[in-house]
């Protein structure tokens, strides 16, 4: 007998085809009907319902009564990165064979910029990550090794970044993230949390309820790649 959580009813889950490629569609960051994602998987009414009845139990999806439709998103933040840790995996074997495979979302806008947990991936992601490294704000040797505190402590006075407070597990000031559809690092920790926030609160992105899109008016494109200049990009 063992306390340890039970990752195989979750392997189970996520494992079958028809359950996977249904948790792939809501990968969009779109809610989608019972309808919508029976028609992904070619299935009926009364199969769609029993399998989504199971992704609801195992908390990898959420429903919710909007009128006369149910809605069915992602269960949470962690279930989506996890996904998307999945299918960066699986397309990186389907490369070994396939050097023209496409990797991320075939949405533009999701890959240009969306939410990966709580900090901003995609191109937008990669951008910031990059510029940053340039300016030394990260120390990286034999893989990541955390950041270097002057530099990010002059980061924030210059921009006005507030760090969140550091939850009792104490994670990371900041860390790298394998991004999904670039295929580079994005910014995580609490750094890559207070940069997110520092956007939003801007007003450079807004991010609609719901989904994971992050999408910049023009003044925001601007004011962000006035702060994270792309031709500094390593």
């Amino acid at each position: 007998m063992t306390d340890s959580p039970n990752i195989a009813r979750i392997s189970a889950l996520i494992g079958d085809t028809a359950l996977a490629q249904m948790l792939q569609a809501l990968m969009s960051g779109r809610a989608l009907t019972a309808s919508e994602l029976g028609a992904v998987v070619g299935v009926g009414k009364v199969t769609v319902s029993f399998h989504l009845a199971q992704l609801v139990a195992g908390g990898l999806v959420t429903a919710r009564p909007e009128g006369r439709h149910k809605y069915l998103s992602l269960g949470s933040a962690a279930v989506a990165r996890t996904l998307e840790s999945l299918m960066t995996l699986a397309a990186g074997q389907v490369a070994g064979r396939d050097e023209q495979v496409r990797t991320g979302p075939r949405d533009p806008a999701l890959r240009h910029a969306r939410l990966c947990n709580n900090h901003i991936a995609g191109a937008r992601g990669v951008q910031a990550y990059d510029s940053l490294a340039t300016r030394g704000a990260f120390a990286q040797g034999s893989g990541w090794q955390g950041s270097n505190p002057q530099r990010t402590c002059t980061f924030l006075l210059i921009w006005r970044w507030i760090l969140p407070p550091s939850p009792p597990h104490k994670p990371s000031l900041c860390r790298d993230c394998l991004d999904w559809s670039e295929r580079r690092h994005h910014l995580a920790g609490r750094l890559g949390r207070a940069l997110l926030a520092h956007v939003l609160s801007q007003g450079w992105a807004v991010n609609a309820p719901g989904s994971r899109l992050l999408r910049f008016g023009p003044k925001g494109a601007v004011a962000f790649d006035r702060a994270f200049p792309p031709q500094i990009a390593v």
